[in-house]
């Protein structure tokens, strides 16, 4: 089972990294000239689909592994590539600001953030910077893995950052996932360093082991993080956390580990506990992706599987997501995107 494990954290380290694609990006002398683009109509999602993502607009976005970005208005589907504008043809993050503009984080070894306005794609240059603000509408970045830095964009400048290692620990480590709480504390999911929350002025580290260790040895990273109905978060391991205001408290100890579900199939033993993704859907029920088991929900009492299949064989899932319809969405390592349609999660044929 140890083996299995090890080979399964592999292979997703392998798709989930900066470093698991080189660019096919077409070089340009000016890397960051707007570009008029209309993009090329299909007829079909590529078959690997890393992200997915519904704008103000209710346009959905596909984020594929090698194939570039799909957009879908529910009529017509558009493929943009490199030779569109994007820096380049994978995309790890989609993300909007408030005035409808978008960007595809590409994990590059160099890492690339495009900026789309509806019309143009434009690269956004980062400058280095030594200076961490946590403003409300600032939007935050992942960088390239193997290196323990984010990105911060205020509206005008994408300010590369570097994060503080923890206390008492000198090793290095990779930035796997960023996020945002309801109360604006911005939160980085590491490896093998556990997660650090950035509340504008201090960092605060949670470094247990079992956040992001396997039972049988390996690391798998906090991947995912997400916030439940009571305010406690989960970083992809089977114990959730409540967390509070440090500065009111006595104790540097800012947060309390409480048991939970364990393994996602309620075994003692399960090999479960870790998954690649997460969300908390309108009824308040928390669903995790696996990147080999499907999909499991927790509804505060029982945990439910849902099998994810293309012709009667399971397959393998990145991500999930829920629209602006709360409908929820699954990235596929090789099947395109599905759809959950209450019972199931289908294929999506557009």
């Amino acid at each position: 089972m140890k083996l299995n494990i090890l080979l399964v954290l592999s292979i997703v380290t392998l798709l989930t990294s900066c470093n698991g694609q080189t660019s096919n990006k077409t070089k340009n002398t000016d890397q960051f000239k707007e570009l008029s683009v209309k993009g090329d109509t299909v007829t079909a999602l590529g078959s690997s689909i890393m992200v997915v993502y519904q704008d103000k607009k209710n346009t959905y976005w596909f984020g594929s592994w090698e194939r570039g970005v799909y957009r879908y208005d529910g009529k017509t589907l558009i493929n943009f590539t490199t030779k569109h504008g994007l820096p380049n043809n994978r995309i790890d993050e989609i993300k909007e600001d408030q005035s409808g503009n978008l960007y595809f984080t590409s994990c590059h070894p160099n890492s690339t953030i495009a900026k789309f306005d509806g019309n143009t794609f434009t690269t956004l240059p980062a400058i280095s910077s030594k200076d961490w603000e946590l403003n409300p509408t600032d939007m935050w970045f992942r960088h390239a893995y193997q290196n323990e830095k984010v990105y911060r964009y205020d509206g005008n400048t994408l300010y590369e950052l570097q994060l503080p290692k923890p206390p008492n620990l000198s090793n290095p480590f990779e930035i796997y996932s960023i996020y945002k709480d309801w109360k604006g504390n911005i939160w980085f999911g590491t490896n093998p360093v556990r997660v650090c929350r950035y509340n504008g002025k201090s960092f605060e580290w949670i470094t247990e082991e079992d956040v992001t260790e396997f039972r049988n040895e390996g690391a798998n990273g906090v991947r995912s993080i997400a916030e439940d109905k009571n305010g406690d978060f989960w970083f992809n391991s089977e114990y959730r956390y409540s967390v509070y205001d440090s500065a009111a408290l006595k104790s540097n100890t800012f947060y309390t580990r409480h048991e939970s579900i364990g393994g996602l199939d309620g075994k003692k033993d399960s090999d479960l506990d870790e998954y690649l993704s997460s969300v908390k859907d309108n009824h308040n029920n928390l669903w995790f992706v696996t990147y080999p088991n499907g999909v499991w929900k927790y509804d505060g009492t029982k945990v439910t599987h849902y099998i994810v299949q293309h012709n009667s064989i399971d397959i393998t899932l990145f991500s999930i997501y829920k629209d602006n319809n709360g409908d929820l969405w699954l990235g596929t390592h090789e099947n395109g995107a599905y759809k959950f349609n209450g019972t199931i999660f289908e294929k999506f044929t557009p």
